[in-house]
């Protein structure tokens, strides 16, 4: 018998357009962790990026008809993982607590290359944005940034209401969303994007 851990992308990929799960699970093996770490490196959560991986390769299964033109598969797999993971950010610009939580982890990494000029760029905007908001917005928005607090312990911290947490970081967005798009010309999602990019 065959085994499937020797075949190339290509043999692999035969076999699941016709269905066959021990082919997929093998291509899960061999490029999960990638994934994983490629999806990470947008999102800065383990959660989230454990939950964005599964259904990007959910998405691969659930698609596999149309596997048949695919050249690279691993090519394939990471424009996939990108364009789901933008699109999960869009889709947390509506919900506050997945919001919440890419925010939490926006700025938490040191910009290391000198030529990242717009990532800098976009990381002082964002700081003399912030410098705008109201003393007591400014400071959720630091706990749940700088310090990954969830709305709850920011709410006890601050000695207010979780409802009060959450209608800070609304309101802190909203400024940012008209802030983003009348000085940079651009959308929220593609700044936060910038920053949280590879």
């Amino acid at each position: 018998m065959e085994s499937s851990h020797i075949l190339s992308d290509s043999e692999l990929l035969l076999k699941i357009i016709a269905g066959d799960e021990n082919s997929f699970a093998t291509l899960y093996d061999r490029y999960q962790k990638n994934i994983y770490n490629y999806v990470y490196r947008y999102v800065h959560s383990a959660e989230m990026a454990d939950d964005l991986t599964q259904e990007v390769f959910i998405k691969i299964w659930n698609s596999r008809k149309k596997l048949g033109h695919v050249k690279s598969f691993k090519g394939y797999l990471l424009i996939t993982a990108r364009n789901h993971t933008i699109d999960n950010l869009k889709a947390a610009l509506i919900n506050e607590n997945a919001m919440g939580e890419v925010v939490r982890n926006l700025v938490s990494r040191r910009v290391l290359a000198d030529d990242n000029i717009i990532e800098k760029d976009y990381a002082a905007f964002l700081q003399s944005e912030l410098a705008k908001l109201p003393d007591r917005t400014r400071e959720v928005f630091r706990l749940c940034r700088d310090e990954g607090l969830s709305y709850e312990q920011v709410a006890q911290q601050l000695k207010i209401s979780k409802n009060a947490v959450k209608n800070h970081m609304v309101f802190s967005l909203k400024i940012l969303k008209t802030a983003v798009n009348k000085e940079l010309g651009i959308s929220l999602v593609v700044f936060f994007a910038t920053l949280l990019s590879p």
